[in-house]
């Protein structure tokens, strides 16, 4: 009898994620709308993010960034990754001026991210002619999570909540996203559950424990204090059929979705 293997659970694929907070004029989070035709999530209200690329561990990274000390070489990929995809798909860069300055925009910029979007142009090159540096100390590790064993398309994503520049325009890249809006947290998952607005189970959960918080500044220090628990979902039976069971210490209290609501 020949023996059947076991289909090994697909490579999760490093990803970073960024929820951009600020208070004006209430306690919001910058969301984008996926585009349709992208195969991850398409049509969903999302954090911009992305997957790493090798250009987001380029070793001159040193030279462009604040913050790079104290952290290990994934963890400056992966913020350097969440900076780039915020840059890349709503069009806010976390940097900072070389006198210490927090960036506040600069035309030259908009008018070539379509180019570091499509990988004409490397981020790092950008940076460098504006005379800036990545701000890697503006971000914050507010949760981790692993797609679950089963899918077929796994994600390792590092979510970082930062406060957004107050002088910086979020605006939609046209392909990746097709909008860009500014929303209460409360707000965005009302929406959900009223059906205007699609929003995947792990968005859906960190707008939860992002709605726990009153204004940015509480968000980004809640984060900082609390244990980093990684949610690795994974499917249990109950009477009325599987539910998506994620650690009950993660921060999200009791968790148990049906199966067939989670969506993608």
């Amino acid at each position: 009898m020949s023996q059947v293997e076991t289909p090994q659970p697909a490579f999760a694929r490093p990803s970073a994620t960024i929820l951009l907070v600020r208070d004006l004029p209430s306690f919001e989070v910058l969301m984008v709308k996926r585009h349709h035709q992208i195969d991850f999530a398409s049509g969903a209200l999302v954090f911009p993010g992305g997957k790493t690329e090798a250009a987001d561990s380029d070793p001159r990274w040193e030279t462009f960034s604040v913050g790079w000390d104290g952290l290990d070489g994934v963890e400056r990929g992966l913020r350097i990754a969440a900076i780039r995809e915020a840059f890349e798909e709503a069009g806010v860069l976390l940097a900072q001026t070389l006198d210490g300055q927090v960036w506040r925009g600069d035309p030259r910029a908009t008018e070539v991210r379509e180019q570091v979007a499509n990988g004409n142009l490397p981020l790092i090159d950008l940076v460098a002619d504006l005379g800036l540096r990545l701000d890697l100390s503006a971000l914050t590790l507010f949760a981790r999570w692993i797609t679950p064993v089963m899918m077929p398309k796994r994600f390792d994503t590092y979510f970082y909540v930062a406060n957004a520049p107050a002088d910086q325009l979020a605006v939609c890249d046209g392909h990746e996203t097709v909008d860009a809006e500014w929303i209460e947290p409360g707000h965005a998952l009302t929406l959900a559950e009223r059906g205007e607005r699609t929003i995947i189970f792990p968005t859906r959960m960190n707008l939860k424990l992002l709605a726990q918080s009153h204004a940015a500044l509480h968000a980004v220090t809640a984060a900082a204090q609390r244990p980093q628990i990684t949610v690795t979902p994974w499917v249990e039976e109950r009477p009325g059929g599987k539910v998506l069971v994620i650690p009950a210490d993660a921060g999200y209290g009791a968790v148990e979705e049906d199966l067939a609501s989670v969506g993608t």
